[in-house]
């Protein structure tokens, strides 16, 4: 299996407000989800009231839509309030804390994925594998180079290869600083380990599943060697379930 060679990564504002999320469950306490229209947006509200972050912020998304997604999650929860299955406000929450205000450091590890893009990184055998990699890495290779202006190198094992700059300029100008699409962009860097499948998945190059096949590719193959992880199976449905709120984000910006 390769992958690509392993990176320091410093922590950063969305993981610190994600991991403020993390607390015991509560009793659901209010008896409908809503939505209202504010300054901000529109804001996601509990029997008439708004709902808050962890950081105390107004729960407000950019798009209807996209409030009335993260209102339904509330409406979804039964006895007990459980975030774990409410990936679109745990990522809401943590645009809102921990985008909004500092976009830089968000996008400046994005950033540091683009150079040691997972899609560089190939097997060296068995052949299988080999084209199963060219199958689902290569066309988001050729969409960076068409539609960004970028061109990479590939290489074979954990071995670093050095990216042009040319390429890695061209790509890092496809990120954005709005914080909600970054977030979301962010979000999918780092569930997937590629810059690019989530560049390429925010500009509608392919859909969430296809996304997340590439991403899995290596782990595909070693259970259908090797047989499956149900652990791991249920640790990634987890991981699923958060990137398909990043592309729900995505899709409803346009």
């Amino acid at each position: 299996m390769s992958k690509p060679p392993e990176t320091s990564v410093p922590d950063n504002p969305i993981e610190a407000a994600r991991r403020s999320t993390r607390a015991a469950l509560r009793s659901r306490f209010y008896g409908k989800a809503n939505i209202a229209a504010v300054a901000q947006g529109h804001a996601v509200q509990l029997d008439g009231k708004p709902v808050h972050t962890p950081a105390r912020r107004l729960l407000a998304a950019p798009t209807q839509a996209l409030a009335q997604a993260i209102a339904a999650e509330w409406d979804a929860q039964h006895d007990v309030i459980a975030p774990a299955k409410m990936p679109l406000t745990r990522l809401a929450n943590a645009i809102v804390d921990g985008v909004a205000d500092k976009p830089d450091p968000v996008a400046a590890e994005i950033e540091k994925y683009l150079a040691s893009d997972l899609l560089f990184y190939r097997a060296g055998a068995p052949r299988g594998l080999i084209e199963r990699q060219a199958q689902h890495w290569d066309p988001v290779l050729v969409w960076a180079r068409q539609k960004l202006g970028a061109e990479f190198k590939l290489g074979q094992g954990i071995v670093h290869v050095a990216q042009p700059e040319a390429a890695l300029t061209a790509a890092r100008a496809a990120i954005p600083r709005e914080p909600w699409r970054l977030g979301a962009i962010h979000a999918v860097t780092t569930l997937t380990g590629s810059a690019l499948i989530a560049l390429a998945l925010a500009h509608g190059f392919f859909s969430a599943e296809d996304a997340w096949a590439a991403a899995n590719i290596d782990e595909d193959w070693n259970m259908e060697q090797w047989g499956r992880d149900e652990l791991a199976l249920e640790r990634r449905g987890f991981r699923f379930a958060e990137l398909q709120a990043a592309a729900m984000i995505l899709k409803s910006l346009g």
